[in-house]
């Protein structure tokens, strides 16, 4: 008998396809956007113009934009890019790939959703105004352009809340990680303080009873001694990342903390480390202990990524009424794979370490009311470049503005 002949297996639908399946996106609307992009190609400068005039109109929408105004002549010849992409094509994975890109950009900005839609909208009336003049003698093609017009714009949308909803299943994810991690902590540190408070008694009393000029029991008790302190220090970590241990609301010349918790770090004599911008910016309100943790943090791990040489630059400006600080290094920098998951907690890529300086940083500048975001900076070759938001407090403004401790 036979066998029955095995057909191939069908290939998984990707998302993407199943959204061009779910509003009807079909070759001929591809071709009647191809012939519209002859047409609209000539006035991408003006609707660029008319999209970030409005944009311009609203203060939510201009801050989420880095850099304000100042940005806006680049961002209107990405537009036109932009545009030209929706009506040239072509519509496939590579397609769909920049386009969750481009969402993710969003994201990480925080522009708000309705922006996004209302954005979207002014495109949409300024290409329905164009098919409406040039296809007015044609009227059998007009309803096909613009369905054509409205399911592409459709689609763009619809990937935009595909990278949105992606960033909120990965907040959730790491919340219930944080839930997990916040409780063995507690219960472990807790745990761990008493043994370690009866090896620093117990090693106060035999250092009280060493022999004098027994240098070699004073080695090792020294080196006990500096193991304990370690080990207490990564307990504090530990425990300040689950409580919360309450602001200072005081005046903060962030060049002061730079320099207090410069001259807490030990640096290598063949690392330099230059600080441009911070002695002209204005007075914060904050708590500098805890703002002076982030800088530590920070620069232990560019020194402990460099080694015995290299350099790190702190840049400050003020951009959108806020304080922006540039933190870069000459290591090797970042793996893309590593990136997303770079403020998690016992993330680490060291040797010796435990994942805790940048979770512990990341917390501190958010109960600022501030933000941490790791940048690539490929037209500096390798290193490592973090991208630090504090908000400026209005003159005469009150403690009221941070956020209440959590």
């Amino acid at each position: 008998m036979p066998w029955p002949a095995l057909g191939c297996p069908r290939m998984a639908e990707t998302l993407f396809e199943e959204l061009k399946r779910y509003v009807g996106f079909s070759p001929e609307d591809e071709q009647a956007l191809l012939a519209l992009h002859g047409v609209a190609r000539e006035h991408f400068s003006r609707i660029a113009e008319v999209f970030y005039a409005r944009i311009l109109e609203h203060e939510g929408a201009r801050t989420a934009l880095e850099g304000g105004e100042s940005q806006v002549g680049h961002l209107k010849g990405t537009l036109q890019i932009w545009m030209d992409q929706l009506l040239r094509g072509p519509w496939d994975e590579a397609y769909y790939a920049l386009r969750c890109r481009i969402g993710r950009m969003h994201v990480r900005i925080a522009l708000p959703q309705h922006y996004m839609f209302g954005a979207m909208n002014v495109l949409r009336l300024e290409f329905q105004a164009l098919i409406d003049e040039y296809y007015r003698h044609r009227p059998q093609e007009v309803e096909q352009v613009r369905r054509a017009v409205s399911k592409i714009l459709d689609l763009e949308l619809a990937i935009m809340l595909h990278t949105y909803r992606e960033d909120l299943l990965a907040q959730q994810a790491r919340n219930e990680r944080l839930s997990t991690f916040g409780q063995l902590v507690g219960s472990i540190g807790h745990e761990l303080r008493n043994p370690l408070g009866v090896i620093e008694t117990s090693l106060f009393i035999l250092k009280g009873r060493m022999t004098p000029g027994d240098e070699r029991t004073t080695k090792h008790l020294d080196r006990i001694g500096e193991q304990v302190a370690i080990a207490n220090r990564i307990v504090t970590d530990l425990l300040d990342m689950i409580r919360d241990k309450p602001l200072k609301h005081e005046p903060v010349r962030l060049a002061e903390v730079w320099q207090s918790a410069r001259s807490a770090v030990q640096i290598p004599v063949g690392v330099s480390v230059v600080e441009r911008g911070l002695s002209e910016l204005p007075e914060l309100r904050g708590d500098p202990n805890q703002l002076r943790q982030v800088f530590i943090n920070l620069l232990e791990n560019s020194i402990q990524a460099m080694g015995e040489s290299g350099k790190v630059e702190l840049t400050a400006t003020i951009v959108a009424g806020s304080v922006e600080l540039i933190f870069e290094d000459l290591g090797p920098g970042v793996s893309e794979s590593i990136r997303r998951r770079l403020f998690e907690p016992l993330m680490t890529t060291k040797a010796r370490g435990i994942g805790l300086g940048l979770p512990l940083v990341k917390r501190i500048l958010e109960r600022h009311g501030g933000s941490i975001a790791y940048v690539p900076r490929p037209e500096k070759g390798p290193g490592a470049r973090f991208v630090i938001r504090l908000p400026i407090t209005p003159p005469g403004g009150s403690s009221a503005a941070l956020p209440a401790a959590r």
